[in-house]
């Protein structure tokens, strides 16, 4: 059954929050999840040519969850990603992305804010939210998988997997060129978010 969770809009210290915008509903302190970016990615792919794919990421993101394992329902997620930072280690395709696709200078930031989750299985769920990408704002669902969990004395872990798919003209990225037929850059992006997540240790 679809529960609607409350929005907690958090983002991690790489892309400070302003105060009023960084308060937590009291009780959710003890389920705020901070993301380990040396062991997460947002990354993307779509089709060159009809051919291959690219492949790309973004360097410089934020974001913190609320997640009580015993209550999946009641998670929300707020991400922050800085459209500048996006790299698929190819600096003259990188600077077409930034200026000519994504146009990072006028669009600066790329956010996520989640509506609904919805436990689908034993280790999967559906997350349905708001996406805001060139300046537009559409709702998308990403389908989760629920990874690995782990407790030590001094901190808990736990992983996730995100996925979903956008079709680019959706957010107004329409710039499109063939070559002998063939367009450049594919219309459906594929979207990747590997997440490992830290929270405090259970008082004994």
């Amino acid at each position: 059954m679809n529960r609607v969770v409350a929005i907690v809009v958090i983002l991690a210290s790489t892309i400070p929050l302003s105060a009023a915008e960084s308060q937590q509903p009291s009780g959710t302190v003890e389920h705020a999840w901070t993301p380990d970016l040396v062991h997460s990615l947002v990354s993307f792919r779509v089709r060159h040519l009809g051919l291959s794919w690219v492949n790309g990421e973004f360097r410089e993101w934020g974001g913190e969850l609320i997640w009580n394992p015993e209550d999946p329902a009641t998670a929300s997620v707020t991400v922050r990603i800085a459209t500048a930072s996006v790299t698929t280690r190819n600096d003259r395709r990188d600077n077409d992305l930034r200026q000519n696709y994504l146009q990072a200078d006028e669009y600066p930031e790329i956010t996520f804010v989640s509506r609904t989750v919805d436990l689908v299985g034993d280790d999967k769920l559906k997350v349905g939210g708001d996406l805001t990408l060139h300046g537009t704002t559409r709702p998308v669902i990403l389908d989760v998988e629920i990874g690995g969990t782990l407790s030590t004395p001094r901190e808990r872990r736990i992983s996730f997997t995100a996925m979903t798919a956008i079709t680019r003209q959706d957010f107004g990225i329409v710039r499109n060129f063939l070559i002998e037929g063939a367009q450049i850059v594919g219309d459906e992006v594929r979207i990747q978010i590997d997440l490992e997540a830290t929270a405090p240790a259970r008082s004994p």
